[in-house]
């Protein structure tokens, strides 16, 4: 077989999230933080195109680059690639790194539990693992600290008419609107539309509502769009129903656990969650993540939460993607069919 390029991956999913992670045959790309390293992926493509495109990619994968941390608390750093962004942070990938260091024999693991001090691109986020017989059996986060920039903000979508959404922020960003009242009961079979819809309206809010981080002036834009669902009271606290849209068009098979922050920086704001509570989201799938306000604090004076989020991944493969030097298409390709009009 030959090949011009080599990239070493473990494949894993985070209650059903597919989140690979690159071992080898990468270099590190340049930056002084993880952040820079970030953005320069970002713009320079290759390596997004060359995993995220099909043949070897396809719009339901994220893929994360393991990079040697910057923060010396850190045992490893990660660069998140998901369809269109490279984001600061994500739960699922979070999760599904978290797994692989561990189940893969990256990091030593302690039973029952081990912990971690991870570094992604917006900041350090703290890990404890569930571990026994070898395994990571659930993964708590600590997050980075989540806000609400916006309640019941006013927004206008083509064939919708008027909507009331959140503005919120959770690792990453979004606009939440609620499921029931566009008619969706969070089932699977729903997940076409609410892909297609919810590409809408991230697409309004940023035209019409904006977003912009107190700290990080880079990220100025809303990633996603939150179909929330009724809360109601379970026995170890609020349950609800979620589903992530995102960008070109898909839905997140796992809850999402930078929404689940998200929404539940957005309660903490109603009044509807404190510090201690917890709040348990269910994926179109059936699949959960489990969030705990851990406290409050504070981002350039703006009031946040410190979340944690924790769920379960397994996993599901060991893959080599190779570049044969005669590929009439070594950075993949992209359909409109999948991926969306661009």
């Amino acid at each position: 077989m030959r090949s011009v390029k080599t990239v070493h991956v473990i494949s894993a999913h985070a209650e059903g999230e597919v989140g690979d992670v690159i071992v080898g045959g990468v270099l590190p790309p340049p930056g002084e933080t993880v952040w820079e390293q970030s953005r320069w992926i970002a713009g320079d493509e290759t390596l997004r195109n060359f995993v995220l495109n099909e043949p070897r990619g396809g719009v339901f994968r994220h893929v994360n680059l393991l990079v040697p941390p910057k923060h010396p608390e850190a045992q490893a750093a990660w660069i998140i690639m998901e369809p269109e962004d490279t984001p600061p942070m994500s739960g699922s990938n979070a999760i599904c790194v978290a797994t692989v260091l561990l189940d893969g024999g990256l990091v030593p693991m302690q039973e029952p539990e081990t912990h971690l001090v991870l570094e992604a691109p917006g900041g350090l986020v703290r890990v404890r693992a569930a571990c026994r017989n070898g395994k990571a059996e659930r993964i708590f986060v600590q997050n980075l600290p989540a806000f609400a920039t916006r309640l019941d903000a006013p927004l206008e979508v083509a064939g919708l008419g008027a909507l009331t959404v959140d503005i919120a922020y959770g690792g990453d960003s979004f606009v939440i609107v609620d499921a029931a009242a566009l008619g969706f009961a969070l089932s699977e079979d729903e997940a076409h539309d609410i892909a297609r819809l919810g590409v809408r309206i991230t697409n309004a809010a940023n035209a019409q509502l904006g977003f912009a981080h107190p700290e990080n002036p880079e990220w100025r834009h809303i990633s996603f769009c939150l179909f929330a669902g009724p809360l109601k009271e379970g026995a170890d606290g609020l349950e609800t129903g979620a589903a992530v849209a995102i960008q070109p068009g898909k839905v997140d098979r796992s809850p999402t656990g930078t929404a689940l922050s998200a929404r539940m920086a957005v309660l903490h704001a109603r009044g509807r969650m404190k510090t201690g509570d917890r709040l348990t989201a269910r994926s179109l799938i059936g699949s959960t993540f489990g969030g705990t306000i851990l406290g409050e604090t504070t981002l350039a004076g703006h009031p946040a939460i410190r979340p944690e989020l924790s769920g379960r991944g397994w996993i599901t493969g060991i893959h080599q993607h190779m570049l044969d030097p005669d590929d009439p298409w070594p950075q993949g390709y992209r359909l409109s069919d999948t991926w969306g009009a661009r």
